[in-house]
């Protein structure tokens, strides 16, 4: 008889070596959102240097003071977790950090993301509770190089605010696609669904 019930009943992910160092520096603070960015799209280019995962980087802050609260790095690939996204991941250790999953509730937390969300990101942004979302890159920028971003509403920046969610573009764009271009030249793994990656 076959065993048809459920293998796996967690789901464990776990950041990179390289990666858990920062982490812990929970005391760090980033003045502004240039910092902040610089910070977040570093974790992109060391996920790209370091071979641990997709071109993406993402960091919570304390939107005030600018002390560091959470990082996360894409780890598609290495969790075999589609969910597994920069954004989530600093979201998911963002709220564990604050021990609520209302971000809103536990202060005002901003989102940095080396570029901006996909839709899936987009959706999980205002369950998050976090009051401000600073972008890099664009999403047809991660398109060009052969990413699905999803379907997103035409003024998704609009959606956000209407749910009094700040959303600031283009702040150091162009370090941010340069990480987006190093991947795809180094032949990082382009991982759709549904296309046999």
């Amino acid at each position: 008889m076959t065993d048809r019930g459920p293998r796996n009943t967690e789901i464990v992910l776990t950041l990179p070596p390289w990666l858990r160092a920062l982490a812990l520096q929970e005391r760090r603070v980033f003045q502004s959102a240039e910092f902040r960015m610089r910070f977040a799209i570093e974790l992109a280019r060391q996920n790209v240097e370091q071979h641990t995962g997709g071109p993406f980087g993402a960091a919570v802050f304390e939107a005030d003071s600018g002390r560091l609260v959470s990082v996360g790095v894409n780890l598609v690939e290495a969790s075999n977790c589609s969910m597994a996204h920069a954004e989530m991941i600093a979201i998911a250790l963002a709220q564990q950090a604050v021990g609520y999953y209302d971000l809103g509730a536990a202060g005002v937390y901003e989102l940095a993301t080396s570029t901006e969300p996909c839709a899936m990101c987009l959706g999980a942004i205002p369950w998050s509770g976090v009051r401000r979302v600073v972008c890099a890159a664009h999403g047809k920028d991660a398109a060009a190089i052969g990413f699905d971003e999803g379907a997103k509403p035409a003024d998704w920046t609009g959606e956000l605010q209407k749910r009094g969610i700040e959303v600031v573009r283009d702040v150091l764009g162009d370090e941010a696609r340069a990480v987006l271009q190093q991947y795809a030249k180094s032949g990082g793994l382009i991982y759709n669904p549904g296309r046999g990656s």
